[in-house]
């Protein structure tokens, strides 16, 4: 099964695994982003918390007769409220999902292709077979890779 293709001169078999590896890393790299802006959405979260608490603490004090407590309070209120703006704005929640949803379809199209790189190493499977269910596995994670959600 070591025929060799045209395009860039490798064996078919090599191809394949290179098709293989290509996916898994995006199918990683798809996991890592959606682990990334989880991330910092849980940042903004705590920071919005935070922010909210000190302003409710600093309003407390205003009652007092010092000035400079009530400029502290409406300014750790507007932090608050920025922080606050800023997550609501962002809504990271959709992207998130996006890449959550597009790095599972891709897993399953990659155990696909280690069933087919199984099957080849064991010599189960005929060239034209091979390329017949290596093309239709191209093919189905270019189109799971952008499906919109």
């Amino acid at each position: 099964m070591r025929t060799k293709t045209r395009m860039f001169d490798l064996d078919l078999v090599e191809y394949v695994r290179l098709s293989y590896e290509s996916l898994e890393d995006a199918c990683h790299a798809h996991a890592e982003a959606a682990a990334k802006l989880s991330r910092l959405s849980s940042i903004f979260r705590a920071a919005t918390l935070a922010s909210t608490g000190i302003a409710a603490v600093l309003a407390s004090l205003v009652a007092g007769a010092r000035p400079e407590w009530r400029l502290a309070s409406a300014l750790v209120a507007a932090g608050a409220f920025a922080a606050c703006a800023a997550y609501v704005g962002f809504n990271q929640q959709p992207r998130i999902q996006g890449h959550r949803a597009c790095s599972a379809r891709l897993w399953l199209v990659c155990e696909k292709y280690r069933g087919l790189l199984a099957e080849m190493h064991d010599g189960r499977i005929e060239l034209t077979t091979l390329r017949d269910r290596r093309h239709a596995l191209l093919q189905e994670a270019a189109a799971q890779a952008f499906v919109p959600l």
